[in-house]
């Protein structure tokens, strides 16, 4: 009997250890390691809607440091100018901010020209790398803006990005353009040549 009570006991013991081996697998990965609650170790999925990921590609407002500007007149109609702008960074920008230049002739007293509101797109006007907008500027009322109004010949002008950005000057490309910054306009920025070129 006591070499039955012994075996018993080792029986008993063997089994024990064998739970207890059990156990400490079930709570340890498939490599011995222990491990809490289960934890992703890549990034969630963007497309679960509280906090997407920006696109790639998302637009900037456009900035001077990302243009190249040029101005000159506009061929073959009398009385309008061309300024044309060109996106030279990497990145795409808009001008949803300020859809039209801020244009100002003489010193800097005077207040930028007028807007026509015809002109505005239904949408801004965005500049992906190398693309280029424009804008149409009308020099003046042909002598409708009452009297005193001088025409000026300008061969540079201010163009400024935002309300109250300094203004960046833009030399013309040709001759001089007679300007009567009393009423001359311009549009707003227009996506073609060709849709500048209606105003």
């Amino acid at each position: 009997m006591p070499f039955t009570a012994t075996l018993s006991r080792a029986v008993v013991t063997g089994l024990l250890v064998a739970a207890a081996l059990t156990l400490a697998t079930a709570c340890r990965g498939y490599d011995g390691r222990a491990d809490g609650p289960v934890t992703a170790v890549s990034p969630p999925p963007s497309g679960d809607g509280r906090n997407p990921r920006p696109a790639p590609g998302s637009q900037a407002a456009c900035a001077p440091d990302m243009l190249r500007f040029h101005a000159g007149p506009l061929p073959r109609r009398d009385g309008r100018m061309l300024l044309t702008v060109t996106n030279i960074s990497n990145r795409t920008c808009d001008f949803a901010t300020m859809r039209y230049p801020l244009l100002r002739f003489g010193d800097g007293r005077q207040a930028p020209l007028r807007a026509i509101g015809a002109s505005r797109p239904l949408t801004p006007v965005f500049l992906k790398p190398d693309a280029t907008a424009y804008a149409t500027v009308v020099t003046g009322a042909g002598g409708r803006g009452g009297t005193g109004h001088r025409h000026h010949r300008i061969s540079q002008f201010g163009v400024a990005l935002a309300a109250r950005a300094a203004p960046i000057q833009v030399g013309l490309d040709g001759a001089p353009v007679r300007v009567d910054p009393h009423t001359a306009t311009v549009t707003y920025w227009q996506p073609s040549l060709a849709a500048a070129r209606k105003w």
